[in-house]
């Protein structure tokens, strides 16, 4: 298998793994520069020349699977008889430098609703290193014309029709997955953030909408859906920076995009669950 193809084995898994290539080779050495190997948690693939180099590389990336927050690092080795390496001697003659690029899992985004607002947010969210899913029970919505403008994404982006029971797409997401729900009815959002609330594992659930909307939404979520108090304050609402007024579908995109990525700064590891921001936007797309 490809290095290529491993990097996105481990992506499509959502494991963590590091991605080892030869960066400098002097004298002899088992393999040239730019060499590769690729370490997930307990498999690897591919090959910077075996023996000591390749084992204690392979040790070391797991050790920055295992890490909170990893850097890139540099390794350096001597191949000679007179340096007894942890896995054995190798003697080629010469001396490597490796790097060990950590690969972790990249943030998953759910947008419920591909309306106005939701495609100006996905073409923000596009940009960035993540796994984004656009779902809406509109077929119009998802049109590969409309959604010709992610065409050059950087993200990971999947799309979901589902013409009935939209919700049904919460249990398919990623463990820590972060749900954003602005569909064009309010009907099916209230739906959506029952769900989201019976779904185990999810990151945060932010919804769109007005304070009179969230009033409804709680006393429902509360009478009809029996959530505790504790449980319906996890959906933040409104969602998006405090502060930025603007009605406009790319202004609200922008502000709760940058609400988003903030919030993984701060929580980079795991799922993000400070207080609800404020930024009243009517939820209708």
């Amino acid at each position: 298998m490809s290095w290529v193809a491993a990097v996105a084995r481990l992506r499509a898994r959502r494991e963590p793994g590091v991605l080892v290539t030869v960066a400098t080779v002097r004298g002899h050495a088992p393999r040239r520069a730019g060499a590769k190997l690729v370490v997930g948690r307990t498999e690897a693939w591919g090959s910077i020349g075996g023996g000591n180099i390749e084992a204690v590389a392979i040790d070391r990336a797991r050790e920055l699977t295992g890490a909170a927050d990893p850097e890139p690092e540099l390794m350096e080795f001597a191949l000679n008889d007179k340096v007894t390496g942890l896995h054995g001697v190798q003697c080629c003659g010469g001396a490597v430098t490796v790097l060990l690029e950590p690969l972790p899992v990249v943030q998953a985004v759910a947008v419920f609703g591909v309306g106005h607002v939701g495609l100006e947010l996905a073409r923000i969210l596009a940009r960035h290193e993540l796994d984004l899913h656009l779902i809406d029970s509109r077929p119009d919505m998802l049109t590969d014309e409309r959604l010709g403008v992610l065409g050059d994404a950087v993200a990971h982006v999947r799309v979901h029709h589902t013409p009935l029971l939209p919700e049904e797409v919460l249990a398919e997401l990623p463990s820590g997955a972060h749900v954003l729900i602005m569909t064009h009815d309010h009907a099916e959002d209230a739906a959506l953030c029952d769900a989201a609330l019976r779904t185990a594992g999810l990151g945060s659930i932010g919804l769109i909408g007005s304070s009179a909307k969230w009033a409804r939404f709680r006393q429902r979520l509360a009478t009809e859906g029996g959530h505790d108090a504790a449980a319906i304050d996890r959906i933040r609402t409104p969602i998006g920076i405090p502060g930025i007024a603007g009605k406009e579908p790319a202004t609200i995109a922008v502000s709760v995009a940058a609400d988003l990525l903030r919030s993984f700064e701060q929580d980079p590891a795991g799922p993000h669950r400070d207080a609800r921001r404020v930024g009243a936007v009517d939820g209708a797309d």
